[in-house]
């Protein structure tokens, strides 16, 4: 594994940080951080890379819509099992 001592160790980068960098779900900061440590460290590259055909993959198959009514199906299921509950 690559010295990755700035955002602790390798699998953590890959597991959590990878993922919200995709999202973009980091500061500014952590964003270059995250960005600076890619072009750096041929693991974490390699796993970012992994997640960006995975996702593309994904978003080519998953063309199809849900139904209408599934919003409305799943608010009344939502508000009988509270009411169970009461």
């Amino acid at each position: 594994m690559s010295d990755c001592q700035s955002l602790g160790d390798c699998d953590d980068t890959r597991v959590q940080k990878i993922y919200e960098y995709l999202d973009q779900a980091l500061s500014t900061q952590d964003l270059d951080e995250i960005k600076q440590h890619l072009d750096s460290c041929p693991d974490c590259a390699g796993e970012y890379d992994l997640e960006c055909v995975i996702r593309s993959a994904v978003k080519r198959s998953c063309t199809e819509l849900a139904p209408e009514n599934l919003k409305t199906s799943i608010l009344e299921r939502i508000h009988a099992m509270k009411a169970a509950d009461a």
